[in-house]
């Protein structure tokens, strides 16, 4: 499988010739390193939750007039998305198939945020291999402790550096994937990850450095 990022939380997934994309936001379009053209032949979107950074909906209209992909999305997402003419199919707990991809879909609170509301959000388990926790560190994930690539925010109003080394260590992955930081300065992202790589290292866990748009992993 090769897992894609596209800024942010925007993440692709292929495998046996079928794309999977998670979370198409704002911050992955906004200064036209990424466009709707580059996802022309995904197959399925999934939106984790309804907050811009993860749903950009201009540029979902366009990924589907494209694509002509299936979306998954929260109950809130679909009533957001149905003004705009795109048919959305709600998500609910536990396994289901995409095409050759085999998800879990993990019902988990947002992390706290200055809201008056907070959405409704899954994290997703794909193939028993790969965990996306989108824009939560519930407990709840310990149950996937272990996994082969956990995917997870490192930036973000809502947490420090402390409490993504803390989670990260809770869970133990073998892999890291940062997501999140699509709002932060290139040079700033790159200190980021010269300060969370080497400290993953030294406890056994590989960090990815997915600063540039377009940078794979293969698993």
């Amino acid at each position: 499988m090769t897992i894609t990022k596209y800024i942010h939380s925007c993440v692709l997934l292929e495998k046996d010739g079928q794309q999977l994309l998670f979370d198409p936001g704002k911050f992955s379009f906004i200064d036209g390193r990424v466009t709707p053209d580059t996802f022309a032949t995904v197959s399925y979107v999934i939106i984790t939750h309804d907050h811009p950074d993860h749903l950009d909906i201009q540029a979902l209209k366009q990924i589907v007039a494209l694509s002509r992909a299936e979306v998954w999305s929260t109950g809130e997402v679909a009533e957001k998305l149905r003004p705009e003419g795109i048919a959305v199919n709600e998500l609910r707990e536990g396994d289901f198939q995409l095409g050759p991809f085999a998800l879990t879909a993990i019902e988990v609170p947002h992390e706290p945020i200055l809201a008056d509301q907070i959405p409704r959000m899954f994290a997703f388990l794909i193939d028993g291999r790969i965990l996306n926790t989108a824009d939560s560190f519930s407990d709840t994930l310990l149950a996937f402790r272990g996994v082969e690539l956990l995917m997870t925010p490192v930036m973000a109003p809502f947490l420090t550096e402390l409490t993504v080394a803390r989670f990260v260590e809770a869970m133990q992955p073998k892999q890291l994937l940062p997501l999140h930081d699509g709002y932060a300065k290139p040079f700033f992202v790159t200190q980021r990850y010269d300060n969370y790589g080497p400290y993953f290292e030294k406890r056994g866990i590989h960090f990815h450095r997915p600063e540039q748009p377009g940078q794979a992993v293969q698993l």
